[in-house]
């Protein structure tokens, strides 16, 4: 890209933060970057700028066009952009390709459930909330949930038989108040269960079920006069309310899903296409359509969407659609209304939309750019008031020496340009 290609795309580019992706002749991807801002951060690409490294300038040299995806939060760019960059490897990407990913929290699905950090989310029924771009800020999770909530952090399997036969001592976390004491029947599974379903609240941000709980603990340790350890429950719980950290690129609860939405005009349709995989979201793309006189919306995308998913190889059992549709392949067509599903639906319109849109401004764009010579015969052409543009002109100087010696020049402009062989 130019400096001249930058600046007729300028004008399109958000303020909103987002994605952005190099990608050369090939359609290959270079380089895959996040940005609070997409147009500053882009622009900053283009500038002068002395102190650009070798490396950056190599990459804007060999990309033949910009894409950009836009996300609600700087957060989401973030993760967004670390599933772009483990898909797809850019050659100019240096930070993210090791593999590794984000911190999740943990609720282990055994008897008196665990609640740790982890980065690799397993299948098997335990409860993951994130990620979280921070792991300072887990940390400073976790923390609190030790204090409010006590809670075993062995491995050991705690079984009712193991539990009755005896097989486990209480160790130092019990003696210093971290824990009670279940390896032992010191806690009942009930009780343990109760403040699992609270931790569970808390990372949801379910604060009602919550507030209730809590209500209820502070007036037991009021009506006992212990009002310190009620305000303290109290200061706790309003720490949560700063940690709760959701992301629409990423997600738990989705697996391997297809999500698609269509906005048109008179003359084309856009049909966006997110591929979210293992509820990671891997893929973006917008395909453009020429309409015909009868085409609707429904049909174009009944049409496109099979399409896709061969050209993406995809395989997923379902797919999200802002309407009903019928296809002839068999899968669980979505129309989501709450949750993260409707999340993912809103965020592919939004991107349609602005892709129409930007659509838009460089067809107006292209129509409005002017050639040097155009721009000099329009201005001619208002300052004179003529009814046409002046693309022959032809100028003459009448001379004379009091009445004799008559002499006369003419010269000859066409397209604004002098013609020295005009007459």
């Amino acid at each position: 890209m130019t400096w001249e290609d930058f600046k007729a795309m300028s004008d399109t580019l958000p303020l909103q933060p987002g994605v952005y992706r190099y990608l050369d002749e090939n359609e290959t991807i270079l380089y895959v970057g996040k940005a609070k801002n997409l147009k500053n951060r882009v622009s900053s690409y283009f500038g002068d700028r002395k102190d650009m490294p070798f490396k950056t300038r190599t990459m804007v040299k060999h990309a033949h066009r910009l894409e950009f995806t836009i996300v609600e939060t700087e957060a989401d760019a973030l993760l967004l952009e670390s599933s772009l960059i483990k898909e797809h490897q850019p050659r100019y990407n240096v930070m993210l390709k090791d593999g590794k990913s984000y911190s999740y929290i943990c609720i282990k699905n055994e008897r008196f459930p665990r609640v740790f950090i982890t980065r690799n989310v397993i299948r098997d029924g335990s409860t993951y909330f994130g990620p979280y771009t921070s792991k300072f800020r887990v940390k400073i999770i976790l923390d609190l949930i030790k204090q409010l909530f006590p809670l075993r952090t062995c491995s050991l399997s705690l079984t009712e038989e193991n539990i009755t036969a005896g097989k486990f001592k209480i160790c130092l976390e019990y003696h210093i108040k971290n824990c009670q004491g279940p390896c032992e029947g010191l806690e009942e599974e009930a009780s343990y269960n109760e403040k699992i379903l609270q931790i569970k609240n808390i990372l949801k941000g379910n604060f009602g079920e919550v507030v209730r709980h809590f209500k209820n603990q502070m007036q037991h340790f009021a009506e006992n006069l212990e009002f310190e350890k009620a305000h303290q429950l109290k200061d706790k719980l309003s720490a949560f309310e700063d940690y709760q950290s959701k992301s629409t690129v990423v997600s738990t609860t989705i697996r391997d899903v297809d999500v698609f939405s269509i906005a048109s005009d008179e003359k084309e349709a856009y049909i966006n296409y997110l591929r979210v995989v293992n509820g990671a979201l891997i893929h973006i793309h917008t395909q453009e359509l020429v309409k015909n006189l009868d085409d609707d919306e429904k049909d174009l995308l009944e049409y496109a969407i099979p399409i896709l998913r061969e050209r993406f190889d995809s395989f997923a059992p379902e797919i999200l659609v802002p309407f009903e549709i019928e296809i002839a392949e068999k899968l669980q067509i979505t129309i989501p209304k709450i949750g993260d599903k409707k999340k993912l639906l809103e965020l592919s319109e939004k991107n349609v939309q602005y892709h129409m849109l930007q659509k838009r401004r460089d067809e107006a764009s292209k129509t409005r750019k002017q050639t040097p010579a155009e721009r000099i015969l329009r201005t001619l052409q208002n300052d004179l008031q003529m009814s046409e543009l002046p693309m022959h002109l032809e100028c003459f100087d009448n001379s004379n020496i009091q009445g004799t010696n008559p002499v006369s020049s003419c010269v000859v402009f066409k397209n604004a340009k002098p013609s020295k062989k005009g007459l």
